[in-house]
């Protein structure tokens, strides 16, 4: 190498493609803890129960996750190129477009169902009691959750009693999937 003119630019060489390894494994080592994180939610026993009745397909749920809440765990803005990567089966980003929004247009749609019954009156009748009483039960279900999860200390009889607490969930979710409990009629 004496006397060559490119003996100088090795170490540069070397460092940019050094910097080049270490970003790529930091993408790497981000996209398993987005995907392990999907996974894990949509895995969930409650998430599962309650997408079958909703109007997002798994796809489009899965696409909404990385839209919504990725952006946060990355603490900072994702391009939708970027978002793409992270479905469990990647996609082109014109696919990831699409589904997302199908997704929004979805959630929209069951929202403006929310408020026309709303509207009609007929969020008044006490047969949705059931389904306001399960919203109520899964928000403090889901914060305790949250709680022992924080809790480096939690004790195997909170474990317990959370899972309980879940199959119980889990059941009336079931009953209140059937279209007669919509029903005014005892």
């Amino acid at each position: 190498m004496k006397g060559c003119k490119y003996r100088n630019t090795f170490p540069y060489v070397y460092k940019i493609v050094s910097f080049e390894r270490d970003i790529l494994v930091a993408r790497l080592s981000f996209k398993k803890k987005i995907q392990k994180w999907l996974k894990r939610t949509l895995d969930d026993p409650l998430v599962q129960l309650l997408s079958k009745e909703t109007h997002l397909t798994h796809t489009q749920l899965e696409t909404l996750l990385i839209d919504v809440l990725a952006t946060n765990i990355a603490d900072k803005p994702l391009k939708y190129q970027e978002k793409a990567t992270l479905r469990l089966s990647e996609v082109t980003r014109g696919a990831f477009n699409r589904t997302l929004s199908q997704a929004r247009k979805n959630t929209i749609r069951s929202i403006y169902t929310i408020l026309l019954l709303g509207y009609l009156g007929v969020l008044e009748d006490t047969s949705l009691n059931p389904y306001l009483e399960i919203s109520n039960k899964l928000r403090i279900y889901m914060q305790s959750y949250r709680q022992i999860l924080q809790n480096k200390n939690a004790k195997d009889e909170q474990l317990r009693i959370m899972n309980k607490l879940r199959k119980e969930l889990e059941t009336s979710l079931q009953k209140l999937s059937e279209p007669k409990a919509l029903s005014t009629e005892t």
